[in-house]
C-alpha cells in the first residue's frame, strides 16, 4: 500500500466516519443509532438519492461502509449487500452494527481502486462521500463501470469545489496558515483525511465520461448554511455535495 492510501487508511482508522457526532461509547447501541438520528438530520436528502426501500433482492455494493449507517439500511430493505472499506476500523464496526441489529451483509477490507470483485458482479453500486479521499480517484471510478452489469446504476456523492464551505475551508486554512494557498491545497491539507478532493461538475462528467448516462444534482448541506446563510438555499448548484447517477 503506497504511502498517500496509508495515511488515508489511519486517518479514518483513528476517526471512524461520524463518530464526532456522539459520545456514546464506540460500538454501543446508542453510538450508532446517535450517529444515524444525525445524519438524517444533517443529509436527509440521501435516503431518495440511495434509493434504501426500492433496492430489496438487489445486489448492492457499497464502496466505503464507515460506520455502517447506509450498510444497515440496505440491509433492512431487503438487498443482498456487500460492504467494503480500506479502514479496518470501519470493517469492524459495521460488522458490529448489522450484528447488534440482527441483519446480514458481507463486510470486508478493501481497497476501492482494485475491486476484489469479478466484472458485471452489481446491480447497484454506492458510495457516499467516499471516492474523494482515495488516492486515484480516476482509477475507483473506472472499478465501479467494471464491477456494474449493464442494467445497473452507480450512485456516488463527491465533494464540490465551487461550494460555500469549500470556500470556508479555503479562507480558514489561509487564515491559520498566514500564506496563500490554492482551494486545492486547503482542503488537501485542512479537511479530513488527508489529500481530500473535490470537483467541478465539468470534473466530474471527465471522470464519468466512459459511463453512457450521467446525471449530476448539487445539493447545500448545513456547513454551506453555515458559511453563507439563506445564500446557501438561494445557490443550491454552489452547494458541498454532488449527488451522481452514472449508467454503465
Amino acid at each position: 500500500m503506497v504511502e498517500p492510501k496509508r495515511a488515508v487508511r489511519a486517518y479514518w482508522d483513528d476517526r471512524p466516519c461520524g463518530e464526532g457526532l456522539t459520545r456514546a461509547p464506540r460500538g454501543s447501541h446508542e453510538y450508532f443509532a446517535a450517529i444515524e438520528e444525525a445524519k438524517n438530520e444533517l443529509e436527509p436528502y440521501v435516503h431518495s438519492f440511495a434509493g434504501f426501500t426500492a433496492a430489496r433482492g438487489l445486489d448492492v455494493l457499497e464502496i466505503g461502509c464507515g460506520v455502517g449507517t447506509d450498510t444497515v439500511r440496505f440491509a433492512r430493505s431487503g438487498a443482498n449487500v456487500t460492504a467494503i472499506d480500506l479502514s479496518e476500523t470501519a470493517v469492524a464496526l459495521t460488522a458490529e452494527r448489522l450484528s447488534d441489529e440482527g441483519l446480514e451483509a458481507e463486510v470486508r477490507e478493501a481497497d476501492a481502486e482494485s475491486l476484489p470483485f469479478p466484472d458485471g458482479r452489481f446491480d447497484l453500486v454506492y458510495s457516499w462521500g467516499v471516492l474523494h479521499h482515495t488516492p486515484d480517484t480516476a482509477r475507483a471510478i473506472h472499478e465501479v463501470q467494471r464491477v456494474l452489469r449493464p442494467s445497473g446504476e452507480a450512485r456516488v456523492m463527491l465533494y464540490n469545489s465551487r461550494s460555500f464551505f469549500a470556500a470556508g475551508v479555503w479562507a480558514r486554512g489561509m487564515f491559520r496558515s498566514r500564506r496563500a494557498m490554492s482551494p486545492a491545497v486547503a482542503l488537501a491539507t485542512g479537511l479530513e483525511s488527508p489529500g481530500t478532493k473535490a470537483y467541478t461538475r465539468n470534473e466530474i462528467r471527465a471522470l464519468f465520461a466512459r459511463f453512457l448516462a450521467v446525471e449530476i444534482a448539487t445539493v447545500p448541506t448545513p456547513y454551506d448554511h453555515r458559511v453563507a446563510g439563506p445564500l446557501a438555499r438561494a445557490l443550491r448548484g454552489l452547494g458541498w455535495n454532488h449527488l451522481v447517477r452514472a449508467r454503465p
